[in-house]
This record gives C-alpha cells, sequence and structure tokens, in this order.
C-alpha cells in the first residue's frame, strides 16, 4: 500500500511545479536521494497549515511519482490532503507554490493554512 500510481497519488502536482521541485532538488547535494514530503499539522489561522520538505521515505509512506518527482505523504497527513492539487507559478504577484485541496471548508487568505 505504500507504492501508488499517478492515477491513484494522494497529491499531485503539475509540469510546472515538478520543474520547480526538481531544480530545487538540483541545488541542494544533500537532497539526491530524497522526495517532496507534503504533510499537515495543527497551526496557521484557520486550525491547519501545510508544509512541504525535502525527505526520505518512512516504512509507512504513501508515495507515488508525478513527472520525475518521488511525493512522500505520511498517514495522518493523508486523511486531509487526498485529492489535493500543487501547482506552481514564478509570477511576480501571488507565485511560488499553491495547494488545491478539495478537503479544506475554509482557507485563509495567505494559502497555507485551512480548516478541515
Amino acid at each position: 500500500m505504500t507504492n501508488t500510481t499517478e492515477r491513484e497519488a494522494v497529491v499531485t502536482i503539475t509540469e510546472p511545479a515538478a520543474g520547480e521541485i526538481k531544480s530545487m532538488l538540483a541545488k541542494e547535494e544533500s537532497a539526491a536521494a530524497k522526495g517532496l514530503r507534503v504533510y499537515v499539522e495543527a497551526g496557521g489561522c484557520s486550525g491547519m497549515q501545510y508544509g512541504m520538505v525535502f525527505d526520505e521515505k518512512r516504512d509507512d509512506d504513501l508515495t507515488s511519482e508525478l513527472f520525475g518527482v518521488s511525493v512522500l505523504v505520511d498517514p495522518f497527513s493523508a486523511n486531509y490532503l487526498k485529492g489535493a492539487v500543487i501547482d506552481f507559478s514564478d509570477s511576480l504577484t501571488g507565485g511560488g507554490f499553491k495547494i488545491s485541496n478539495p478537503n479544506a471548508r475554509q482557507s485563509c487568505g495567505c494559502g497555507n493554512s485551512f480548516e478541515a
């Protein structure tokens, strides 16, 4: 149950997001064997906040490979992130990573936290 295909991925990433992630991984020497961990934790202005970090796979992770990027999600976070999409824009205004989460009843203005 730890490996999934693109159709079954807990979190999907767009091609622009994958390109930026690969670029960031290439600049970080210690990240060569790591994937993108996407998680949620208590905090933020709406109760839960998103986090992303380069990390190694853990035994209970749900994993997927999208556009050449390994995406890792722990079981707790998967409950909140199922169906979420991560996109990236290099726009001067509003640029950066954006998470669209169908499980969020309400999101804050900054887009970094949500209410489940």
